[in-house]
């Protein structure tokens, strides 16, 4: 039976029921005004629900509004508001619920109403079975549950939708500072300047872009930061290494294929051009390719279409196409190793790269960007390099360009688990080439003042020569001198030779 209740919460609101035992089974709410009628359905179902009983609608509310019901069972006929009518203003506040209807009479209008109006689920009739009305009450239970976990996917869905669009666009920025022209390390008079203002002149407009310059010198962050300074930033960036393949995959892998076009192509496949439709593609060692697939390209890139392997219909593009080469096109092309026509039409705007032996006073602010880089990729914190580890990469000519560096700093990470990175921890090849000589040139002495005044600048400059070619050992350094340690020390302090900007103290070295 009903049993006396806390005043009526406030509607709408179904907290748990006061014994707990909701939390375990799903609430059933019988509504009938015979009173043997509710015991025996609630015989029936006490094993599996927790059942509430009511002997009219207004009883009935009181209920709905304090206890938690998943299902509600309701005699038609009582005295007061029928069944419809109570189950009608149930389905306005809880529209969740799963409603019933239990009836001895077969009333054509009363099944009507209750399905148009009341939106029942089921309408039984009396005398009901027991499997059959228990069968009843467990859909019914079913239904609610996959109800409310629809909606809670539902809300989920629409959820993650905003975190995801949230979190794409914060990647997307965060590729844009890493990519864009800001995030190229470079001094203030490095050689790269020019060219960062001529990318961010040309990136704005489709033209294509031939870079040029050695391997390693990153010509493709060049090519990615173009990409993220023209319109089409928000598009696919696609790169291919024409290098590194013969010249029926490269045109499978650019144009993709159809099933059944040559042996082994079990199923479409959609091209690298495809790929970047809207975008950019980029095309590295493009100085490698074949003359015969130099044709190919020419057509794409003159009348943006392309047709895939074993394809009937050519298909229509919109690709920025921004292409690389270590070689000398230029004396390629005059030597008939590259087509005139696609080298004029790629190289809209040629961009060549200076080595990193060309920019020596980048070298401090790129190791440690590519330090950044490179503690994200193992997982370790490192503070930085030693003064005697800045001046060693300084003094490195690198043939290998950033490449070279980015590997050389990735090796000396992995090898230590102190709070900086060390000369010692540079491999032989680096501390036992000779320094670049444009680090101390003694044939250019050129000194103007007092004799005095020359021997000492000659003195300074023996001395940076020496501890460039010892890697800032100062042990070294004073032993081959024919210096005290003290006495090494007092003299690099006296010409400056003790201070920040590649003139350092003692270190790891010592």
């Amino acid at each position: 039976m009903f049993r006396d209740a806390d005043p009526p919460a406030r509607a709408g609101a179904r907290p748990m029921s006061r014994t707990g035992k909701s939390a375990r089974l799903p609430g059933v709410l019988v509504v009938d005004d015979e009173v043997r009628s509710q015991e025996a359905l609630r015989r029936t179902l006490d094993e599996e629900f927790e059942v509430f009983t009511a002997s009219s609608a207004d009883e009935a509310w009181r209920i709905m509004e304090r206890e938690s019901v998943q299902v509600l069972l309701c005699d038609q006929r009582m005295p007061g508001e029928s069944g419809v009518g109570f189950l009608k203003r149930v389905r306005a506040q809880w529209p969740d619920v799963v409603r019933l209807i239990i009836s001895g009479y077969t009333d054509s209008e009363d099944i009507i109403a209750g399905i148009n109006e009341a939106g029942i689920y089921q309408y039984l009739l009396k005398p009901w079975q027991p499997d059959t009305l228990l069968m009843a009450i467990r859909n019914a239970a079913e239904l609610f549950r996959l109800q409310a976990e629809n909606q809670r996917l539902s809300l989920e869905l629409r959820t993650s939708g905003a975190v995801l669009r949230k979190r794409v666009e914060m990647k997307y920025e965060r590729v844009k500072r890493e990519f864009g022209l800001d995030g190229l390390a470079r001094a203030s008079d490095s050689p790269l300047n020019p060219v960062c203002e001529l990318i961010g002149q040309v990136a704005p407009y489709d033209l294509s872009v031939l870079i040029s310059g050695e391997s390693g010198t990153g010509k493709e962050m060049l090519a990615r930061a173009i990409h993220y300074q023209s319109r089409r930033a928000d598009r696919a960036f696609v790169v291919e290494n024409c290098g590194a393949l013969p010249d029926q995959l490269l045109e499978a892998e650019l144009f993709g294929y159809k099933r059944g076009a040559f042996t082994g192509a079990y199923e479409d496949r959609i091209g690298l051009f495809q790929q970047a439709d809207g975008g950019t593609l980029f095309l590295d060692e493009i100085g490698e390719t074949s003359p015969a697939f130099q044709v190919k390209l020419l057509r794409v890139l003159q009348e943006g279409e392309f047709r895939p392997l074993g394809s009937p219909r050519p298909m229509t593009v919109d690709v920025r196409v921004i292409a690389a080469t270590n070689r000398d096109l230029e004396t390629e092309v005059r030597e008939g190793r590259f087509r005139e026509d696609l080298y004029y039409r790629l190289a809209i705007v040629p961009i060549h790269v200076p080595p990193l032996r060309e920019r020596p006073m980048d070298i401090p602010l790129l190791a440690h960007r590519l330090l950044e880089v490179s503690c994200r990729a193992l997982g370790k914190d490192c503070d930085g390099f030693t003064p005697e580890a800045l001046a060693c990469l300084a003094a490195y000519r690198w043939p290998g360009n950033v490449r070279e560096l980015q590997n050389t700093i990735l090796r000396m990470l992995a090898l230590t688990a102190e709070p900086q990175l060390g000369a010692h921890l540079l491999s032989p090849r680096i501390l036992q080439a000779p320094p670049d000589p444009g680090h101390a040139d003694l044939a250019e002495v050129g000194f103007a003042g007092t004799l005095q005044d020359r021997v000492e600048a000659l003195e300074a400059r023996v001395l940076k020569e020496t501890l460039i070619r010892l890697r800032w050992n100062k042990t070294r350094a004073a032993n081959e001198l024919g210096l005290s340690r003290v006495g090494l020390r007092a003299k690099l302090v006296r010409y400056g030779l003790d201070s920040d900007g590649g003139d350092h103290s003692a270190g790891s070295g010592e």
